[in-house]
């Protein structure tokens, strides 16, 4: 039996229901994730880090094949520059590897931004903290959990 993810651990504490899922192999796209987890490729939520300034990031949940405007995003926080985070970065902020990053389990507080993308769905996946693995849960658990969380439409079309 595998250890429980770091994300799991903090949903545990929670009380929210969850599922965890082991990928079978690496994961070399979004729509080969969706398949393997039986979801929609919208069902899959990618974390994405930005760094605002020196030591400032924000994390983006967007719902898989989204792309987000990054005019919007610039005008929503303020800024005329940003740039995703390196993958250091990410690891230094978040304490996971990209493919693996998630807003649970957080060494420290982040804030966080939710595409309204995201709340298309009932059910949905994001990173665990773990390579291969995926934590399964609901929309409603996710914005829940995440009190703070900043509702918006960053995603041409949303």
């Amino acid at each position: 039996m595998s250890v429980a993810s770091p994300v799991a651990a903090q949903l545990q504490a929670l009380g929210i229901t969850y599922r965890e899922f082991r990928h079978p192999g690496r994961i070399f796209s979004l729509e080969q994730a969706a398949r393997e987890r039986g979801q929609l490729p919208e069902q899959v939520v990618r974390s994405i880090v930005f760094r605002i300034s020196e030591q400032v990031y924000v994390m983006v949940l967007v719902a898989g094949p989204q792309q987000i405007d990054w005019s919007g995003l610039r005008k929503y926080l303020g800024q005329s520059r940003l740039t995703m985070a390196s993958p250091e970065e990410v690891r230094q902020v978040t304490g996971y590897e990209i493919g693996a990053v998630s807003p649970f389990g957080l060494p420290h507080p982040l804030r966080i931004l939710v595409d309204s993308s995201v709340l298309e769905q009932q059910e949905i996946s994001l990173g665990s903290g773990l390579p291969g693995t995926t934590i399964f849960l609901q929309v409603s658990d996710l914005i829940g959990a995440l009190e703070k969380a900043e509702i918006v439409s960053l995603t041409s079309g949303t």
